[in-house]
């Protein structure tokens, strides 16, 4: 039987590791994509706090320099006198003499209790506010150590499933494999008939001036990963067919 391990550095970024700390390749994006449905609920949290500063510091000035105060002084007097001593007079002096009044009227007010009263929100208020828009971030980035035990659950459960899920991978796997091969080798010949250029020739001669330069490049075969073979090489290892060995620097 054909066997897969160790997998090809290309084929290392589309699984995920489950023992591995680290975000992988393939949880990225599903990562991002929970990332960027919050965006909307933050900026509509931005707005709504924009908004209320806002409408207090519009507040906070009416309520500053829109206060008006009015002082109302009047004095009232009135006499009526009646002279004489007849007996008309007696009677007008029993019945107006009522009429005879004196008032002093002062009067203060303002608007006061029609002006507003405003209460910004405090920081404890914000921080609340904002909590549980952090809280669900962090639930984003920290969903995908628990997404993968859902393989794990499923092949408990289901453990012929499970089976047929890895033969499958299995077979998958190696016809990536056998095409990724086919496709690396028809693009080296394709590279190997071209003439050399500008730039092969000028790391050919940096690398005589220069030889610690070599330290620089990879020193594996991109097809088989075989470590130690020269540039524009024949690969040394037994079952690769490459005809070059894919350098770069």
């Amino acid at each position: 039987k054909r066997t897969l391990l160790p997998l090809l550095r290309d084929e290392i970024s589309a699984f995920v590791f489950p023992c591995h700390l680290a975000v992988q390749r393939p949880e990225l994006k599903h990562m991002v994509m929970e990332l960027l449905r919050c965006i909307p609920l933050l900026l509509f949290l931005i707005f709504v706090c924009v908004l209320d500063h806002f409408i207090f510091t519009v507040l906070s000035i009416i309520q500053n320099h829109s206060f008006v105060q009015y002082s109302y002084q009047t004095s009232h007097h009135m006499a009526i006198n009646v002279m004489g001593t007849s007996l008309m007079a007696q009677l007008l002096r029993s019945t107006i003499g009522a009429l005879n009044a004196s008032a002093d009227i002062q009067v203060e007010t303002s608007n006061l209790a029609c002006l507003p009263k405003p209460r910004g929100m405090t920081r404890e208020q914000y921080t609340n506010t904002c909590l549980p828009l952090i809280t669900l971030a962090l639930l984003c980035l920290a969903q995908v150590y628990p997404f993968r035990l859902r393989r794990v659950i499923a092949s408990f459960y289901f453990p012929k499933r499970e089976k047929t899920r890895v033969l499958f991978l299995y077979n998958k796997l190696l016809r990536q494999r056998k095409n990724f091969f086919q496709r690396q080798r028809r693009r080296i010949a394709w590279r190997a008939r071209q003439p050399p250029g500008l730039g092969t020739s000028l790391l050919e001669w940096c690398h005589q001036h220069w030889p610690w330069l070599c330290r620089c490049r990879r020193r594996s075969c991109t097809l088989c990963e075989t470590p130690g073979t020269s540039w524009h090489k024949v690969c040394s290892a037994p079952n690769c067919n490459a005809l070059y060995c894919d350098r770069c620097w």
